[in-house]
């Protein structure tokens, strides 16, 4: 074997240092690991690491990479379903949808990147999700997006820019999400990505290196510095003072490259000339290829072969680089030709740039030399798991009830404030129907694609908590699982399996760990409740500034099966009688109301999950016999029986008290359905006439579309 020796020490050293404002600390430090974690991989490797080595193993023990605090918490989640082809650990999960086709999905969160450069961070939260389902072998289908700011100001319209940008160029319609203002989110934004893909059941990927003598194929972009670090200094720490320094940290994204990326791979796996595909994103190399040679295998990668748009990179920088648009795949010796010819007709960069083992281990060669060697297990099954302390937050004081102005001026006021004003605004700058699949858009309740060439259909969608989750972790965590499964349902669709993104603070800290582990219990609770699984999901932690956390954020992505896309919900009738689903105790803490009218506070109503569970069945199984079925959620009653009024353009004669609890509160799952037909539900009201709550419509209309 070729001799082992540092690359460049005195130049690698320097650079590396340059990855924090502190040079004169230890380098491991430099890099995010501890006086501990360097002790373990001392022991672990019998000898001491070199700073290329060093520079792998903080990517992979980052938090990002290697949920060291959040991994022995997640094991909580319930995983498993007759229907589940693939779980947690890949890529995407897979869920299947019989009739031979499966769909692969998952939600990801690019935050600290969008906090530091909006419209880059975002577009490539885009690229990284659609290669996370390409891996999968499935095509892309559909985006949402879950964002969060502080306020609809400069930074969010970026955001919103960068999405529309790189989802309308590769060609992927963006049919939902959701969109929150809070103070909280001012100085760390979230910016959540899901992305939905479809596959024959019988050709899901494993992102695994198997076949001892197969060929390592990087294709895609070509390597350069840009996103170094992103994992470990961007993504696992706070921001600060200092978050400008860490703009070369934030990866630029080509659309266009990324659409040549999606068709390219797609013919490589429909061809049967891949072994397996992997998505090279957060930590680069380092983090795509100690995945694939886990599990016993290994990989020998030659750093020197990998096409570069930057003289004099370092083989560490090379390794770690973060370079968006590429992907690796594992590919037969005989099948290279065939390979590379593919890629040249797609004119996309490709090289050859390593081999499959069977020693267990990840080694890197530069000119010939070995610059670093890991047993792959190192970075990914030693990876710290810290039992996390956790200290629960002293609950509210009890909140008095919010002194809000008369029903139908509190109306008018919701209807116009940024959380709950039409989001048309936003979504029209996305392309809503490319691909010819949408049969309902962005709007009320989750979208729906349909599976052709049959009449079902594909429900999806996203939601989280924040405000309830702060008041009550647990609360807010079952009740972002319930909505998303509500949304899905009111399309007539059978929720099957979610996805999850986490958005926390720093979990080194009690309270916040605390939070995190209340959350994952109460999603937990609920998807036991309702039958179904997580299969994907990604935990994005310290978005803290100067010491500041944002509400705790548990989003939730669901997807569900809608037997006939014909028999879809629209809008109500004329004519039809509108019942209330749902009888949950109500509150206005955490809510809407009290968010306008007074300071947040006080304890979000409990939630029974047996009941929540019944409504999701009840209102899938309804939904066909309906004109309308839409969820109550924020705002509470009156603000959902509006956006009813205003998505049909008719008015209702309702049969409600005049009280602001009944009208605004929230809490527990209810929603409205319209029919002609007898429903068993409470009877509310009739559709027709031009006003709601005494107030016309086109009132009602100009208060909802103030920013549209």
């Amino acid at each position: 074997m070729p001799p082992f020796r540092s690359p460049r020490p005195s130049r690698a050293r320097t650079r590396l240092k340059h990855l924090t404002p502190v040079a004169e600390q230890p380098l491991h430090r430099a890099l995010g690991l501890t006086d501990g974690e360097l002790d373990r991989i001392r022991e672990l490797m019998e000898r001491e690491p070199n700073h290329f080595e060093l520079a792998v193993f903080s990517l992979l023990w980052s938090e990002h990479c290697g949920y060291k605090h959040s991994a022995l918490l997640l094991k909580r989640f319930p995983t498993d379903s007759p229907r589940v082809l693939q779980g947690p650990g890949e890529n995407a999960g897979v869920v299947d949808l019989g009739d031979g086709e499966a769909v692969a999905f998952k939600v990801e969160s690019h935050n600290h990147p969008s906090a530091v450069e909006p419209f880059q961070g975002a577009a490539t939260g885009i690229g990284g999700i659609l290669r996370d389902i390409i891996a999968m072998g499935a095509r892309p289908v559909a985006l949402l997006d879950g964002l969060r700011f502080g306020e609809p100001g400069w930074m969010f319209e970026r955001a919103v820019a960068g999405i529309g940008h790189y989802g309308n160029c590769v060609g992927v319609p963006n049919i939902g999400g959701e969109t929150v203002f809070d103070p909280s989110y001012e100085d760390n934004c979230l910016v959540n990505a899901m992305c939905v893909g479809l596959l024959p059941t019988e050709r899901v990927l494993k992102a695994q290196a198997r076949g001892t003598g197969n060929v390592v194929l990087l294709y895609g972009a070509t390597t350069g510095r840009d996103g170094i670090g992103g994992a470990s200094v961007l993504a696992s720490q706070e921001l600060g003072e200092e978050d400008a320094d860490k703009r070369p940290s934030v990866q630029i994204g080509d659309p266009f490259t990324g659409k040549k990326l999606i068709e390219s791979s797609l013919e490589l796996v429909e061809r049967d000339l891949v072994v397996s595909l992997q998505d090279c994103g957060a930590a680069g190399l380092a983090s795509s290829l100690a995945e694939m040679a886990r599990g016993g295998g290994g990989i020998d990668v030659h750093l020197d072969r990998v096409p570069l748009r930057e003289e004099d990179m370092e083989p560490w920088e090379i390794m770690i680089s973060e370079s968006q648009e590429r992907m690796v795949a594992v590919v037969s010796p005989e099948n290279l030709a065939a390979v590379e010819a593919l890629c040249d007709r797609w004119e996309l960069d490709h090289a050859p740039i390593g081999e499959v083992t069977d020693t267990g281990e990840l080694r890197a060669f530069f000119d010939g030399d070995v610059v670093g060697s890991i047993r792959a297990e190192f970075l990914t099954d030693e990876a710290p798991r810290y039992e996390v302390e956790r200290e629960p937050r002293q609950p509210s004081e009890p909140a008095l009830a919010p002194a809000g102005p008369a029903t139908a001026e509190a109306l008018l006021e919701l209807l116009a404030s940024p959380n709950l004003r039409s989001r048309a605004w936003i979504y029209r700058r996305y392309d809503q129907l490319v691909g010819s699949r949408t049969i309902r858009r962005p709007g009320l309740d989750a979208a729906v694609l349909r599976l052709r060439p049959s009449y079902r259909g594909l429900a999806v969608s996203l939601d989280g908590s924040g405000r309830v989750a702060r008041l009550d972790p647990h609360t807010g965590g079952a009740s972002a699982v319930l909505e998303a499964a509500r949304n899905v349902a009111c399309t007539g669709g059978e929720p099957l399996a979610i996805t999850d993104c986490l958005n926390f603070g720093n979990p080194e800290k009690p309270e916040i760990a605390w939070e995190l582990g209340e959350a994952i219990e109460g999603m937990s609770a609920a998807c036991e409740a309702l039958g179904i699984p997580v299969v994907s999901g990604n935990v994005s932690l310290y978005n803290d500034t100067d010491g500041r956390s944002i509400h705790p954020t548990p989003v939730v992505g669901c997807v569900g099966l809608v037997p006939d896309v014909r028999a879809v919900p629209d809008t109500w009738r004329e004519g039809d009688v509108i019942y209330l689903a749902g009888e949950p105790e109500l509150s206005f803490d955490g809510s809407e109301y009290q968010a306008l009218y007074a300071e947040l506070g006080g304890r979000p109503a409990p939630l029974d999950l047996a009941s929540e569970a019944r409504l999701v069945r009840e209102l899938h199984e309804l939904a066909p016999r309906c004109s309308l079925v839409h969820d109550v959620s924020e705002g509470g009653l009156a603000v959902a029986l509006a956006e009813a009024a205003i998505a049909g353009g008719i008015g209702a004669e309702l049969d409600l008290p005049d009280d602001a609890l009944t009208l605004f509160g929230e809490g527990g799952g209810r929603a409205i359905l319209a029919s002609s037909e007898d429903l068993p539900f409470p009877r509310i009201g009739t559709v027709g006439g031009d006003t709601l709550l005494a107030l016309p419509i086109e009132d009602l209309r100009q208060a909802y579309e103030v920013s549209s």
